[in-house]
């Protein structure tokens, strides 16, 4: 029964890990699309989350059919035509909703006071292209902490034979992988 309650508890505590892991990308994509960049720190994570927002920018009334073609929407802005509406959008309530438990993003499901290993940069591809980076991750040594140890080992094994990294991990410091995940 061991393995088969190895396998239960890792599963679980696998896809909550992951779960974290996409809200992580989540949070990140969003703070590069306003600031240009990845950040590798949760605190700043966090605190973009909690307190900053996003432009929202309403286009109230169009073109009319006898003026299309003639005018651009730029000059239907000038003529009145057109109205530029913004407001402004909490992160947290456009991505995650107002109750979600931002603080508790950096920390490891199931495991106590353990956090995920956060880091950015910005790398060169094979085509001399500048691209930013991020990566999340947790070893499975911490996400498994407390199950049988040689069945870790064994599964540590298996998953560096199949992904490449014992753990669950999002992004990569040294490619551009578009943010996936191992488990994608």
């Amino acid at each position: 029964m061991e393995p088969i309650r190895f396998n239960r508890e890792k599963d679980k505590r696998e896809n909550a890990a992951i779960e974290r892991l996409k809200d992580i990308r989540k949070a990140e994509v969003a703070y590069k699309a306003k600031y240009g960049r990845y950040t590798g720190s949760f605190d700043t994570l966090i605190h973009f989350v909690k307190y900053d927002s996003f432009p929202l920018v309403r286009a109230i009334g169009s073109i009319p059919d006898s003026l299309w073609g003639q005018i651009t929407e730029a000059e239907a802005i000038k003529r009145g035509i057109i109205i530029r509406d913004t407001s402004y959008v909490p992160v947290l309530d456009s991505l995650f909703g107002r109750d979600y438990p931002i603080d508790s993003i950096r920390y490891v499901p199931y495991c106590d006071t353990a956090q995920f290993h956060l880091g950015a940069g910005r790398i060169e591809t094979a085509s001399k292209v500048k691209v930013d980076v991020f990566e999340a991750y947790v070893l499975n040594d911490v996400l498994l902490h407390g199950l049988p140890k040689q069945l870790i080992i064994n599964y540590n094994a298996r998953r560096e034979q199949i992904v490449g990294f014992k753990g669950p991990k999002v992004g990569s410091l040294t490619q551009a992988t578009n943010n996936a995940g191992n488990w994608e």
